[in-house]
């Protein structure tokens, strides 16, 4: 509706965790770099943990963006599934056919297919996302898995994702033998003022905006602080701002818009000439 008016030629702040629109500040680029640097170097278990909507999943598709073909990855985004449900999911990712029905089959056949994998000097990796679900039962059989090793390499990569409360998870005593496994822990933090910013004009770059500062200054504050540096939340502050400035005529969001957003995300209605329709996810 408003990609004409502000010369975009997509949305700049759209839902979906599209990985071109990934904006790297400090703690994304530094959780990025130790990622990839933990698969290729074969560390065997990665921890990645952030609040909600700070970003985590753009960044592991970034993250499969930086693997070749002989990286195979299994990408479990169900962490309810229970611990034969999650072998089941990956090993069907990985494509291993006729597995077997019970999870000692599975195993083994999991096992000939990264012996195999190993052989020919390639990598797999296996990504549990919303992690922090996951029971300490769950969290030990998952443990097992990184058994799969020789002398010298791991033949399982597992890149453990969830929010801030995994972190917490893996510090009980329950759970020391996995937090001994543990091989680099990473952590997303919410977004400065400044980053919030940078990340704004970034998006809109991206976007194909010929002016990336059509949120003014005082706009931006006003975001930063409502939106506590996460994301999600900006994005959806963002994108409600520029459908009022739209309909309002406004070639600059000022803080008036913004706080009008504000209103709407807040409250469930806009004040002024404009009222928003939010559709569901297709």
């Amino acid at each position: 509706m408003y990609l004409q008016f502000y010369g975009l030629k997509e949305k700049p702040f759209g839902a979906t965790p599209d990985p071109r629109f990934l904006y790297l500040a400090p703690s994304h680029r530094e959780a990025l770099a130790q990622l990839v640097y933990g698969v290729q170097e074969k560390k065997g278990f990665l921890v990645l943990t952030g609040e909600v909507g700070t970003g985590k999943t753009t960044l592991l598709h970034a993250l499969l963006g930086r693997f070749d073909a002989s990286t195979a990855v299994a990408f479990v985004f169900n962490s309810t599934l229970g611990v034969d449900g999650i072998l089941e999911y990956a090993l069907e990712d990985f494509g291993i056919p006729a597995a077997g029905q019970t999870r000692a089959q599975r195993l083994v056949a999991l096992n000939g297919f990264l012996v195999e994998r190993r052989r020919t000097g390639q990598n797999t990796v296996l990504i549990i996302d919303e992690a922090q679900n996951l029971d300490d039962g769950a969290l030990e059989q998952i443990r097992l898995l990184s058994n799969f090793e020789t002398a010298t390499d791991k033949l399982l990569q597992i890149l453990l994702v969830g929010q801030p409360e995994l972190r917490e998870r893996l510090t009980v005593p329950q759970l020391r033998q996995l937090k001994q496994r543990l091989a680099l822990r990473c952590q997303i933090l919410p977004l400065s003022e400044e980053e919030t910013g940078g990340y704004i004009r970034a998006r809109l770059r991206i976007a194909g905006a010929r002016d990336s500062g059509i949120f003014e200054s005082e706009a931006v504050a006003r975001i930063a602080k409502y939106a506590g540096g996460i994301p999600r939340i900006i994005n959806s502050v963002c994108d409600h701002s520029l459908l009022i400035g739209y309909a309002d005529q406004c070639r600059r969001i000022d803080e008036d818009v913004v706080e009008e957003a504000i209103r709407y995300l807040e409250e469930g209605h806009a004040s002024g000439k404009v009222v928003i329709t939010v559709l569901p996810d297709a």
